[in-house]
């Protein structure tokens, strides 16, 4: 099959793709058609779905804000998806000048961007790998030029590991990376959830994700925990993005409850 005029190599724009969609949803431009219709889809369907996705970048700029706040002036994004406000460099170098950051993730259309974003900042680097193989991730150059595992780092999943099957092993992937980072390091982990959820609803996302470039795998409290590795979770623990410090007003969403946040220390 010949490229579209105007695709870049080797993106598929008629399958939709989980970074496209939730750009979409957050307001961005960098989508095409098949990301727009699914996205309305779900939109359409789930009464607070795109709260949800707005609860949950609202979640990372809090998390990343608590972790620099400890010091932590290093950071690993995996599954980074596609710019857009609020990204892990600029809350991170709010509070340290000097942080840096490497955003992974598998999606040539996001490291464009990301790379074209980044182009000035040499505290940044983006690399175009799969968070499945964490020891390609860590063997990288830009690993290796940016992260400094004798210190304290903060690795994140933000409403990644979702898209990772029972069979690869979700919890596996975390440790590998748990297992590089030194004491006084913090895990991110933001996870879409089966808990108080409505089963329609629930099956209805399950089933149009089997036509995106990746499933959706809701997952309860006991099965997300795990991914912590035994970590020791920060206050209040792992409980619903609606109340992980969170003010009034944004425990009083109901988008935050379809995903579960926490922050651990190693």
């Amino acid at each position: 099959m010949s490229q579209q005029p105007g695709v870049p190599q080797g993106i598929d724009p008629n399958t939709p793709n989980v970074a496209r969609m939730y750009d979409y949803v957050l307001g961005g431009k960098d989508n095409y058609a098949a990301d727009r219709e699914l996205s309305g889809h779900l939109i359409a369907s789930i009464p607070d779905g795109v709260e949800a996705i707005r609860a949950n970048r609202r979640f990372l700029g809090r998390a990343i804000s608590y972790v620099a706040g400890q010091g932590i002036d290093q950071f690993i994004d995996l599954g980074a998806g596609l710019p857009n406000q609020g990204n892990v460099h600029e809350v991170a170098q709010s509070l340290h000048p000097h942080a840096r950051v490497v955003y992974v993730d598998i999606d040539p259309i996001v490291i464009a961007h990301a790379r074209a974003l980044l182009a000035a900042d040499d505290r940044t680097a983006a690399l175009q790998a799969d968070m499945r193989e964490p020891e390609t991730v860590l063997a990288s150059a830009e690993v290796a030029r940016l992260i400094d595992f004798s210190r304290p780092v903060g690795v994140i999943f933000n409403a990644m590991l979702h898209f990772v099957t029972d069979e690869e092993d979700p919890a596996a992937i975390v440790a590998a990376f748990t297992d590089r980072m030194a004491p006084g390091s913090h895990l991110v982990i933001s996870h879409s959830t089966l808990d108080d959820r409505p089963a329609d609803l629930v099956e209805i996302i399950e089933t149009a994700y089997e036509n995106a470039s990746a499933p959706m795998v809701f997952r309860d409290y006991d099965r997300i925990l795990r991914m912590f590795n035994g970590l020791r979770l920060v206050e209040p623990g792992l409980v619903k993005l609606n109340r992980w410090h969170a003010d009034a007003a944004e425990a009083a969403q109901s988008g935050g409850a379809w995903l579960y946040g926490g922050i651990a220390v190693k």
